[in-house]
């Protein structure tokens, strides 16, 4: 009967009513109200308002089977507060200890983006089974949050259950997207040893894995070897090869395909647009079967990449004109383009655009706007879209207090990134400190208050800082004249191998006028990125504010001697 009940759950949540029905009919133990719940839970009509009714009710069943179904119902129609409800009679009657519905709440959560409420009903189950576990660290991938899926991995591999296919292409993209290549050739191992690898779907996540890692020969092995070759196998080894700068290797499988789709193209066109000639990229988006919205954007996006937003805006008009598709990749993509060149007017146009069919309320789109009008000092314009989104992400905040910065009002950096702390779900990252540290510089703040943000940032936040952040402080203490302490920042950071922080202790040496810190950061950029015309000038204008004239000379000479030149600058307008 359990058996025979779970296939019924099965088979209707897959659709396949007639498989259901035909176990129905042999075993006669199925209970009637559970066949007929699997025909609502894919219908269209009137599922939402029974739904509502149903889930509802204080005593809601005494069957786990028919719970599970109701748990699915909620995922599938996003009813949080409902989803909610039959958490806490799961707790309640005790239903938590049962595997099934255990696992179902684990993805109800999962789905909702609400990871952590999915942590916690983890935390409640007596003793999790594998689809719990791997219920929850695939919900950490899907969040992002790798490196907490892959201590979850660890934990599994731990525990006495034994871990499956799910489970290690679940770390498989963790070790992609972290290039965690040792890591991932000892899930192939395990996988070898454990007899799945002969899965295509295993076989595919190993490809993606080790074209990720850039380790393409590993990833050619893999596909050499299966036996069977679906679209994605196929897609995932020219993918490998694109990432890697292998677009001929790549162009080869493409021709090699039985049915190239626009999946194939667009990977190829990718490539090429990222690391090739970008005129073979629209030749191949000519010659495309059925180019999509997506194939558009990868010409739109490698141009922007490429610093020549003028001929994305092109293709951007062109695409309009065939009547392509636009979607949020194609405005945010443009947008970024038109922020480049401060195209305030050509901005406000694909703003028009995107009120027009109905982006507006998008948060990458949104994020995008309040970029393109703070680069083009329209930061009102930008603060009126911030306020206007129902939902902001880290990076709308970020976008937003990067304006602020951009155009020097270091009094709303820190006023928004105040609100930011206490935004529920949401923590600054290294962006927001970096833009805060900036303010701190640009509003000549004491370097006491810069220094208790920067300590925030590595100890409340646990934010490796990077170079950019080290020359934001080195410019405070330049500011303040305590260059004297850069130097044992910059070892207590380990960026001693860094040129660019000496650089700007370098700099910051110019400011405030410290020849001995100077003579020692100059020695560290020739060491680390040899003769520059950035250091010949420097130390030829400290020498000289010392009133040490043969040595400036000197300096200016070794630039004569080296050939040595100072480039000129130049500005852009629209």
């Amino acid at each position: 009967m359990f058996l025979s009940k779970g296939l019924m759950n099965t088979k209707s949540y897959l659709s396949n009513h007639k498989h259901s029905q035909h176990v129905f009919l042999q075993k006669h133990l199925i209970t009637s109200s559970n066949f007929t719940q699997s025909n609502p839970f894919n219908s269209d009509s009137k599922h939402t308002s029974n739904l509502h009714e149903n889930v509802y009710h204080t005593e809601i069943t005494n069957n786990a089977y028919d719970l599970v179904h109701k748990i699915r119902e909620c995922t599938h129609s996003g009813l949080h507060n409902h989803g909610q409800q039959l958490h806490c009679y799961v707790l309640r009657s005790g239903f938590i200890s049962d595997v099934y519905v255990s696992s179902a709440l684990i993805n109800f959560y999962v789905k909702l983006d609400l990871v952590k409420d999915a942590h916690k009903v983890f935390d409640e189950i007596p003793e999790p089974g594998l689809v719990a576990w791997n219920s929850l660290i695939s919900g950490y991938v899907r969040s992002g949050k790798f490196r907490q899926a892959l201590s979850l991995f660890l934990e599994l591999e731990r525990s006495s259950i034994c871990s499956d296919s799910y489970s290690y292409t679940a770390v498989l993209a963790v070790c992609g997207q972290l290039r965690f290549i040792r890591l991932g050739g000892t899930v192939h191992s395990m996988i070898v040893k454990s007899g799945v690898e002969c899965s295509s779907f295993v076989s595919n996540c190993l490809i993606d894995m080790y074209g990720k890692c850039e380790h393409v020969e590993d990833a050619i092995k893999i596909f050499d070897k299966m036996r069977f070759r679906d679209a994605v196998s196929w897609n995932s080894v020219i993918a490998a090869c694109t990432r890697n700068r292998r677009i001929e290797q790549a162009v080869g499988f493409l021709n090699q395909m039985p049915n190239p789709d626009t999946i194939s193209y667009n990977e190829i066109i990718t490539g090429i647009a990222q690391f090739g000639n970008m005129e073979k990229a629209v030749e191949i988006l000519s010659t495309m079967p059925n180019p999509n919205s997506s194939s558009w954007n990868s010409i739109i996006t490698g141009y922007v990449n490429r610093n020549n937003p003028r001929s994305a805006l092109k293709v951007f008009d062109q695409m309009h004109l065939n009547g392509i598709r636009m979607d949020g990749f194609t405005f945010s993509s443009i947008l970024s383009g038109v922020a480049r060149v401060g195209a305030h007017r050509r901005g406000t146009l694909i703003h028009c655009c995107v009120v027009k069919l109905g982006f507006d309320e998008c948060v990458v789109v949104g994020s995008a706007l309040i970029d393109m009008y703070s680069k083009c000092g329209q930061v009102n314009a930008a603060e009126f879209i911030f306020e206007s989104l129902p939902d902001k992400n880290l990076v709308t905040w970020n976008a937003m207090i990067s304006g602020f910065a951009h155009n020097e009002n270091s009094t709303k950096v820190i006023e928004l990134f105040e609100q930011l702390k206490h935004t529920k779900d949401l923590q600054p990252d290294g962006i927001t400190f970096l833009n805060v540290l900036s303010a701190c510089w640009h509003n000549k703040t004491p370097l006491e208050v810069a220094t208790r943000y920067f300590e925030s940032m590595i100890h409340d936040y646990q934010i490796d800082p990077t170079v950019e952040h080290c020359s934001c402080m080195i410019r405070l203490m330049g500011h303040e004249g305590e260059v004297w302490r850069a130097e044992g920042m910059i070892k207590r950071l380990g960026f001693e191998s860094c040129g660019g922080v000496w650089r700007a202790l370098l700099a910051a040496c110019g400011v405030c006028g410290d020849l001995k810190v100077a003579e020692t950061a100059a020695r560290k950029v020739v060491d680390l990125e040899g003769d520059g015309e950035f250091v010949y000038v420097m130390m030829s204008n400290i020498y000289a504010r010392f009133g040490k004239w043969e040595d400036a000379g000197a300096m200016r000479k070794m630039m004569r001697d080296k050939n040595v030149s100072k480039e000129a600058g130049y500005s852009r307008i629209e």
